[in-house]
């Protein structure tokens, strides 16, 4: 069977799936955008049109994504970023794979209790708004680092179309218009001085941005070292110091993105290539679908009452081992092996049953003898060549710190707050921490991006990743099993509501509106917690499958303004 296989037999009844389980399903489906050769799909149009375009000047896949990246700065600051990070993970035309993390790192003068105060509490907000929430940011070192490993066209053709729209501006969609009125209030907390963003901004209106503009053809001129040494650090360096950070000189000059390698594991007949560490969602994804392998979520159904379950005690347990075991793996010895080990796996879910809920209270870390945001944006990438990538940036938090550089054009990232500030004490999405991701200098803060790539019968068959802070992980694992599971076309997959579950709190949160009464009404009788209040959006999926015909089509989150660009 080829790698659209499945896919090719959407519409038939009969449907062959795992196990030589049957499907009576008739499946109307709704597809994506449909492309011949290559295709981005991002959180704005604007940046998926730079990276396609990139791909049609014979760019490949890297050179898009740095396109893109850089793009989603100008047209999506949201999460968009010259001041934060992220990580992506690739697949080549033969092959090969890879990842590589340009998260962000504690200043040299972090210190493990920077955030309590004198009898030990956590300070209330100082690792989420302004300076001290800055972690030192890794973009632009990231982009650099892809470019001498797999750019093909120069760093300066790249950059021109992502300059000429920073000049030319950038039009408020009506969502861009409520996110901005939403975080108003906040920026006069972190910022001495108005800001571009206090402005009443309404939909239509255009934002140029002649600061970040300067900044960009600046690192054009001077590459790397545009941004991490001379005047530009100097710049960001003094603005974070004057306003109460601790950032050096020194910090930006030792900055280096890591090459990593890539957590990879097999469900059905499924290859699937995630993040590692110090992103927490390879090894989480591949912990909750090796938890659910054996049970028969095709018969259940999506999203039924036995679905729902299932997933929802698998992530209990993932979550649970997240909090406890990992960080970065510079700094701390992570038990991957066992983490993955399916014996291990198959333990945790021994006490899991249909006739009711499992505590979290009741659930640890598991016994192994050893020792982040809704606010992210992701993009994924095919290009001509066959090549894959798949990557996911961020601030944190919605605009970061809510810190702005006007004279640098870009906010600053509150990375710090995905520390643990205190062990046992909650960040900002309620993740809980241990010492494994304590604060220490120049240690990279445990992250929940998740950029996965699929493949199905040794070829490419799926990109896909999303924002969501906690909730990336639960994400992409329901937006794989839609499509896998479900045998939903990629924008069907993206649409379809999603629930999540964290371990702690001992709750399911569900998209309002989305899930019928009944349904909820069964799962409280079983003793689970549903949350609909916290949750009107879970991830924003953007994803790219390869189809029998070797076409792209794309799935780009009807959530946000994500759209898919291609050719």
């Amino acid at each position: 069977m080829n790698k659209g296989f499945y896919l090719s037999l959407l519409l038939l009844i009969g449907f062959a799936c795992k196990d030589s389980r049957e499907s009576s399903e008739l499946r109307t489906p709704e597809s994506g955008l449909i492309t011949e050769k290559a295709m981005v799909v991002s959180a704005r149009i604007e940046a998926s049109q730079i990276g396609s375009d990139i791909l049609k000047m014979g760019g490949n896949a890297f050179d898009a994504m740095i396109g893109t990246e850089l793009a989603l700065a100008v047209a999506y600051p949201f999460a968009g970023n010259l001041g934060g990070g992220g990580f992506m993970v690739y697949r080549t035309n033969d092959g090969a794979i890879g990842a590589i993390d340009y998260r962000e790192k504690a200043p040299l003068a972090a210190t493990k209790d920077m955030f309590l105060d004198s009898i030990g509490k956590v300070i209330p907000n100082k690792s989420i708004i302004g300076a001290m929430a800055v972690g030192i940011p890794g973009t632009v070192a990231g982009v650099f680092a892809v470019h001498e490993k797999f750019g093909t066209i120069p760093m300066d053709s790249i950059l021109k179309p992502v300059i000429a729209l920073a000049r030319r501006g950038v039009v408020v969609t009506q969502k861009q218009e409520k996110r901005i009125q939403k975080y108003q209030p906040l920026f006069p907390k972190a910022n001495k001085d108005s800001i571009p963003f206090d402005r009443h901004w309404k939909e239509n209106d255009t934002i140029k941005y002649p600061a970040l503009a300067k900044t960009l053809e600046h690192i054009a001129l001077h590459g790397k070292a545009g941004f991490y040494k001379g005047r530009t650090a100097k710049i960001l360096v003094d603005f974070i110091q004057d306003n109460g950070g601790i950032m050096t000189l020194e910090d930006l000059e030792k900055y280096e993105a890591k090459w990593r390698t890539p957590v990879v594991f097999t469900y059905d007949d499924l290859r699937i290539i995630s993040m590692s560490p110090p992103a927490s969602g390879g090894v989480c994804l591949a912990q909750i679908m090796k938890m659910i392998e054996p049970f028969d979520l095709h018969a259940y159904g999506h999203n039924t009452l036995k679905t729902i379950q299932v997933l929802t005690e698998a992530e209990r347990r993932a979550y649970a081992d997240r909090s406890f075991y990992l960080g970065d793996p510079d700094f701390v010895d992570i038990p991957l092996d066992t983490l993955l080990d399916v014996r291990y796996l198959n333990h945790r879910m021994q006490n899991f049953s249909f006739e009711r809920a499992t505590k979290s209270s009741d659930i640890s870390h598991g016994n192994i003898a050893l020792f982040e945001s809704n606010e992210t944006t992701h993009y994924s990438i095919v290009d001509q060549f066959g090549n894959a990538i798949s990557a996911t940036t961020t601030l944190n938090g919605a605009y970061g710190s809510k810190l702005y550089c006007s004279e640098l054009g870009f906010f600053l990232n509150n990375e710090m707050d995905d520390f643990s500030s205190k062990p046992g004490a909650p960040n900002m999405f309620g993740l809980i921490g241990a010492e494994a991701n304590s604060i220490a200098p120049e240690k990279r803060m445990l992250s929940s991006m998740t950029p996965t790539i699929v493949e199905k019968n040794g070829e490419l068959y799926m990109s896909v990743g999303t924002p969501g802070g906690s909730t990336i992980i639960t994400s992409v694992l329901q937006t794989i099993l839609n499509v896998h599971e479900f045998h939903m076309t990629m924008q069907d997959a993206v649409n379809a509501p999603r629930f999540h579950h964290q371990w702690l709190p001992d709750e399911i949160r569900m998209e309002p509106h989305s899930f019928d009464a009944t349904l909820i009404n069964s799962l409280e009788n079983l003793g689970y917690t549903i949350n609909l209040e916290d949750s009107p959006v879970i991830g924003k999926v953007d994803g790219i499958l390869v189809l029998k015909d070797k076409k792209l089509e794309g799935g780009a989150d009807r959530r946000g303004d994500d759209t898919a660009v291609g050719f």
